[in-house]
């Protein structure tokens, strides 16, 4: 079973909220809605649910792994 709910934790200010993740893609940006950082992933990771989110992302949960990581 995927979960597509995870709590994005911004590590500029520490806001954390509940986001839906898409189901067959990456996001590669988040807009903090408590300080207004752009969330972006860490090196080695393919999205900001990877990276800052309490679940990954649900290709990474199926195994499957995501699509390609974005440009520097």
């Amino acid at each position: 079973m995927v979960t597509l709910t995870s709590i994005l934790t911004c590590p500029d200010c520490g806001h954390q909220s509940a986001e839906v993740m898409p189901e067959d893609s990456c996001q590669w940006f988040f807009d903090c809605p408590g300080c207004g950082a752009v969330l972006r992933p860490k090196p080695g990771d393919c999205c900001v649910f990877c990276s800052y989110g309490t679940v990954p992302c649900p290709p990474v949960q199926q195994g499957t792994g995501c699509g390609a990581a974005p440009a520097p």
